[in-house]
């Protein structure tokens, strides 16, 4: 009986023994590439800068003749100049679809040029021709909506609301006899004045993903300054008014996003099966 059992157990330790030996734990295989980083859509602020040019376009003006407001007058005809903007702001991306800024933009100096008629130092007939010129600032709050994106292009429509400070420089004034333009009377000059008007504007364009954290800009905008004062009054004439302006601006700007880039994910190797011999 003893010798069953001793020949039962050195059985079993044999077998087992064997079976360990079989029992294969490959290496892991040597580390490969890591898994491509792909650039996400993510919420997140950003910052923005914008250049452009603008086509302008001077609703009218108004002046008080002889400084009674029951003379008011329109101008014969009223002209501005084109000019460059400048801007800057920060957003955030509230998700893919809706996002919003905060922006301050600079309209250099342009020229403008207008003529008005009635009586002057020289004469009970005359023309004016009147020269002056104006720049702007703008802070406006904008929301846009971002169309869905195809391949690396975000076309999108937005609005803004806000206020714009027009600040006009002096107004010259050269009056001439009608009929005789050697009689003139070029020494009037007009303190120009300066005020907020309320602003409006509405925007199209498309984003361009350059890198996961710069997108460039390419978009119009069409934005409505309302009317305010222009100049003071000199000589028995003025103070007078601008009925207001708008826009025609044709954009490209960039965004550089904060956290646009995807991290990548740490590269583990996947545990290798069992082999058997």
């Amino acid at each position: 009986m003893k010798k069953c059992l001793a020949a039962t157990m050195a059985f079993l330790l044999t077998t087992t023994v064997a079976y360990s030996a079989d029992v294969y734990q490959p290496q892991p295989e040597a580390f490969q590439d890591a898994p491509e980083v792909t650039v996400q859509e993510s919420t997140g602020w950003y910052l923005r800068g914008d250049v452009g040019y603008s086509f302008n376009k001077l609703r009218g003006a108004k002046f008080f003749q002889g400084g009674s407001s029951e003379s008011e007058t329109d101008f014969r005809s009223t002209d501005i100049d084109d000019s460059f903007t400048f801007g800057g702001g920060v957003g955030y991306q509230i998700n893919n679809y809706l996002r919003s800024d905060v922006t301050f933009d600079y309209l250099t100096k342009s020229d403008f040029e207008g003529s008005t008629s009635g009586s002057c130092g020289v004469a009970t007939d005359c023309i004016s021709k009147d020269r002056a010129s104006m720049r702007a600032y703008s802070l406006l709050a904008n929301v846009y909506v971002d169309l869905g994106t195809y391949a690396y292009f975000t076309p999108y429509v937005g609005a803004g609301i806000g206020a714009t400070y027009v600040k006009w420089d002096k107004l010259r004034n050269t009056s001439c006899a009608t009929g005789n333009p050697a009689l003139c009377d070029d020494s009037v000059e007009h303190g120009g004045k300066g005020s907020w008007r309320a602003t409006g504007a509405l925007m199209a364009g498309a984003t361009i993903d350059v890198t996961c954290n710069v997108k460039a800009d390419v978009g119009y905008r069409f934005r409505y300054v309302d009317g305010g004062d222009m100049f003071g009054y000199a000589s028995n004439g003025g103070p007078g008014r601008d009925k207001g302006f708008y826009s025609h601006e044709a954009r490209l700007g960039a965004r550089y996003v904060f956290g646009g880039c995807a991290t990548p994910v740490a590269y583990e190797p996947e545990p290798a099966p069992l082999v058997y011999k």
